[in-house]
């Protein structure tokens, strides 16, 4: 089933008290309905059509990749609103993503509209949710790239070298081996740093001795990847290597425990339970997992607050960490898909512990 049929097949199901067409003005729901990127336009879907509306910027390149939604370009005559008017002139009840537009231009659209609008973020959202082949194949595309720019820089991390100088390292493979841009700024610490689940990389220099976490992901046909890797310079010390052994276990019994199905509570439980016994929990307080795709974090996710089955094609993170204040922490990200009885790993990169 192409994406607007899906839509249009959800907006059937909610038609009793539901929405008859769709308003989507968020570009990556736009994008993610019409499988094109544009910054400033809009989307309607209905049960019996769908049409993109873009300016001249887009107008050629969208015609040319859209084929399943009918293609409007504005000018002077007929603006932005003007379009959508008469596009939505002929249906009842009309939903918009509520939560991906500001209050001004929900109730600018209804004031241009002449019509109330109707929250209907949950349409798109739940579609969201489940991840098919295709998206899949692109976030993999785009770990597979973060994966090979991983073992290029693990080449070069040494002492001396700043964490800015190996953050760019990471960027600049990334966007040689074909990714688009990256998934999110990238998080490289380390020493003490490490125990900064979100650190900024500075211009602190690596040390023997020290650990280096790396949280980085890029993007391919605007899918995301998202990895962490946290190595180890010259030696460790016993503690070091039993906080990462715990984590390790710790994302491997949430790995083990995922499923469609299971609760987002219950995968989170799996991996904390594994750092509460060794005497850790008060040290792991992100959640277990998150869901990524066009955006990186996406709903549902593997989190304690979160008490609903997750559904078949969730595709999640898995990144447990521990974090002493001050000392050093460690945090191991894979991604995987959920699907039949278990979980699919995408994530190929090595996850012992590693001595450079």
């Amino acid at each position: 089933m192409s994406r607007i049929a899906s839509i249009q097949n959800a907006l059937r199901q909610t038609a009793d008290g539901g929405v008859d067409a769709l308003l989507l003005t968020d570009p990556i729901s736009i994008r993610y309905a019409a499988g094109f990127h544009i910054d400033d336009g809009a989307a309607v879907i209905a049960s019996d059509g769908a049409w993109l509306v873009t300016d001249s910027r887009y107008i050629e390149a969208a015609q040319a990749a859209v084929s399943d939604m009918t293609v409007l370009c504005v000018s002077r005559e007929k603006p932005l609103d003007t379009i959508l008017a008469e596009l939505l002139s002929g249906y009842g009840a009309v939903g918009a993503e509520q939560n991906r537009m500001s209050r001004a231009d929900w109730l600018k659209y209804e004031s241009k509209l002449a019509r109330s609008l109707r929250p209907a973020d949950d349409i798109l959202a739940t579609l969201r949710a489940s991840k098919d082949a295709a998206e899949i194949a692109l976030c993999t595309a785009a770990q597979r790239i973060a994966e090979r720019a991983l073992d290029d820089v693990l080449g070069l991390l040494r002492p001396g070298m700043t964490e800015k100088e190996a953050a760019a390292e990471l960027v600049y493979r990334m966007y040689k081996y074909g990714g688009e841009k990256n998934s999110f700024d990238p998080i490289v610490v380390t020493g003490p740093k490490t125990s900064m689940p979100h650190g900024v990389p500075g211009d602190e220099v690596i040390r023997d001795g020290d650990f280096i976490t790396m949280d980085f992901g890029t993007m391919v046909g605007g899918y995301c990847s998202d990895m962490t890797r946290t190595v180890a310079i010259g030696h460790v010390t016993d503690e070091m290597r039993r906080v990462y052994d715990t984590v390790l276990e710790a994302q491997l019994a949430g790995i083990a425990a995922a499923r469609p199905g299971v609760t987002g509570r219950a995968i989170d439980a799996a991996a904390r339970d594994v750092i509460e016994r060794a005497g850790w929990g008060a040290y792991f307080g992100h959640s277990f997992g998150h869901s990524l795709g066009l955006e990186i974090h996406e709903a549902p996710n593997a989190a304690y607050s979160n008490d609903r089955p997750m559904p078949e094609g969730a595709f999640i993170s898995a990144e447990p960490g521990i974090y002493l204040p001050g000392r050093f922490g460690v945090r191991i990200e894979d991604t995987m898909w959920l699907r039949g009885g278990g979980a699919e790993v995408i994530t190929r990169a090595p996850k012992e512990l590693i001595v450079l």
